[in-house]
C-alpha cells in the first residue's frame, strides 16, 4: 500500500522523516519531518540552539543520525550502506564561516571541488567557474587571493563554489550572520536571484525579511521541535502557535522584521 508520506517522499527533492539527534544523551532535534520540493526555497527560523544548523549538518550527512531518514530525491541516503560522500555530491553547501582555501585563488577555490571529486577537466571547470563568477560581479577577481577580498565577496565566491557542479539542492547555513551589516545586501541579492532561477534552496536565516521576500515556506523550530510551518504571510505575520508569536515579538523588539 502507498501512503501519503511514501507520495511526498516520492515526489520531494528533499525529505526528512522522523529525524532525531542527540548530543550527550540530549536532543538537539526531536522527530523532525520536512519536505522540500523541487524549486521550492524552504527557509529555517528560530533562536541561536534551535537545531537548524544541526539539521543542515544531519541533511548533508555531516552529522550521525541517532534516528529517522533522509531522502535526497526518493532515495535514502542516511541509509549506512549508502555512501555519504556520492550523496554529499548532489548537494552544495554554504557555511557561516567562507571557508575558502588561503593557498589557492578564487578560480582554483572554484574549480577543486569539480576536478578532483567529480572529475572535470581543468578547461571545463575553469570555464564553468569564470561563467559563475561572472555572474556575480567577480569575474575580475578570479585570480586573486581569498585574502584580498572583502566578507561578502568571500562569500559570494563560497557561494559560486557550491554552484560549480549544479548541485540538486543547495543548503545555506546562516551565511550572511559573519558579514558586516553592509555587506549581508550583496549576498542576499545573490540568493535571491538563485531563487529566482528556480534552484531548490533550504537555509537558515535571522533575516526576517528577507525569508518573507524570497521564502515558499517558513518553518519555526524551537528546542529541536519544528513547531510551525506554512507560507511566509502566515507564519512570518500571523503565526499559529504562541511559541512563534513569542519569538517574533522578540525579532520586532531587536529591529529585525
Amino acid at each position: 500500500m502507498t501512503t501519503n508520506a511514501d507520495v511526498s517522499t516520492a515526489a520531494s527533492v528533499l525529505s526528512v522523516r522522523n529525524l532525531v539527534k542527540r548530543y550527550a544523551g540530549q536532543p538537539v532535534l526531536s522527530g523532525i519531518d520536512l519536505d522540500v520540493a523541487e524549486h521550492e526555497v524552504v527557509v529555517l527560523i528560530g533562536a541561536s540552539g534551535s537545531g537548524k544548523s544541526t539539521l543542515l549538518r544531519c541533511v548533508n550527512l555531516l552529522e550521525e543520525l541517532d534516528d529517522g531518514q533522509v531522502f535526497l530525491d526518493g532515495v535514502d541516503i542516511s541509509d549506512p550502506r549508502v555512501d555519504a560522500d556520492v550523496a554529499r555530491r548532489a548537494m552544495g553547501v554554504v557555511f557561516q564561516a567562507f571557508n575558502l582555501f588561503p593557498h589557492l585563488s578564487v578560480v582554483d577555490n572554484v574549480t577543486l571541488a569539480p576536478r578532483v571529486v567529480h572529475g572535470v577537466s581543468r578547461e571545463l571547470a575553469e570555464a564553468r567557474a569564470l561563467e559563475l563568477l561572472d555572474r556575480v560581479g567577480l569575474a575580475n577577481r578570479a585570480r586573486s587571493y581569498p585574502d584580498r577580498l572583502s566578507g561578502g565577496q568571500q562569500q559570494r565566491v563560497a557561494i559560486v563554489r557550491a554552484l560549480a557542479y549544479d548541485p540538486r539542492l543547495l543548503l545555506f547555513d546562516e551565511i550572511t550572520s559573519a558579514l558586516d551589516p553592509e555587506l549581508v545586501g550583496e549576498v542576499l541579492a545573490l540568493v535571491r536571484e538563485l531563487a529566482g532561477q528556480g534552484r531548490t534552496i533550504l537555509m537558515a536565516t535571522h533575516e526576517m525579511g528577507f525569508a518573507r521576500q524570497v521564502a515558499d515556506r517558513v518553518c519555526f523550530l524551537d528546542g529541536g521541535v519544528l513547531v510551525e510551518s506554512g507560507p511566509p504571510e502566515q507564519v512570518l505575520g500571523d503565526p499559529v502557535h504562541e511559541r512563534t508569536r513569542q519569538f517574533l515579538r522578540r525579532i520586532i523588539d531587536a529591529g529585525r522584521l
